[in-house]
């Protein structure tokens, strides 16, 4: 087996533990699974300047990394949406979850102006609003630490990480719009994780080899000792034909 090269979409910056997180945590799967690999940075505003199959062609697999607003919301989608159409592992987590869902409205709904309250668009299909509970501090995300995502038994999530209650670690503000959960399911979407009032969690793209994308941020319950399924399961997908 040679060196597997995932390719971390977002804009690294080096005071964001989840950032340094997502690098550690594939080290970790890495050393469980015994392969090589080498991530990659690849700043949002890359695929503005140059084609998804120019920049990511030489990657085994794309994780989408939390961050937003990013830099290039374009550029984000483009190299999704390059995942998605090809075919390449993907792996979203935060906000790599919210652009996944915004790029699977614009592109397979043909909901050309699907985009989150973040950015403040004037569009008319908000998909990604703000999370529904009161803000503890002005400074602090809404959706903040621990929480509950329940695997949909059946899935590939479950079979990564059973059907067990995930205590999965978050950090935003921002969830999905339940008014298109019925819409992508009836496009080929596939709910993976439910909260504990059945908001979206996690979901992944059944007729892809790997395509999840979770709220949740696996990798900031990563250890050496404790790989993350999901990443391990990643890491697989990267190497299987």
């Amino acid at each position: 087996m040679g060196v597997v090269r995932i390719g971390i979409v977002g804009d690294f910056d080096r005071n964001k533990h989840s950032h340094w997180a997502t690098e550690a945590a594939l080290f970790h799967a890495a050393a469980r699974l015994g392969m090589s690999i080498e991530p990659r940075w690849l700043a949002s505003t890359t695929f503005a300047s140059q084609p998804a199959s120019d920049v990511l062609s030489s990657f085994n697999g794309v994780w989408a990394a939390p961050g937003s607003p990013y830099a290039s919301m374009a550029g984000v989608l483009c190299a999704i949406e390059y995942a998605r159409l090809r075919d390449v592992p993907y792996l979203g987590t935060c906000a790599g979850f919210q652009y996944a869902l915004i790029e699977f409205s614009r592109n397979v709904l043909g909901v050309a102006d699907a985009d989150s309250a973040e950015n403040a668009s004037n569009s008319q299909n908000i998909v990604i609003t703000p999370v529904r509970c009161d803000i503890p501090s002005a400074m602090v995300p809404r959706l903040n630490g621990a929480g509950v995502a329940r695997p949909v038994p059946g899935t590939q999530l479950a079979r990564l990480c059973g059907d067990a209650e995930l205590n999965g670690e978050y950090f935003c503000s921002f969830e999905t719009n339940r008014d298109f959960i019925a819409r992508w399911e009836a496009a080929g979407l596939r709910v993976a994780a439910l909260g504990n009032d059945r908001e979206l969690r996690a979901f992944e793209l059944p007729s892809s080899r790997f395509f999840i994308a979770s709220l949740f941020q696996p990798q900031l319950s990563s250890s050496f000792e404790l790989p993350h399924p999901l990443i391990t399961g990643f890491l697989r997908a990267c190497v299987t034909d």
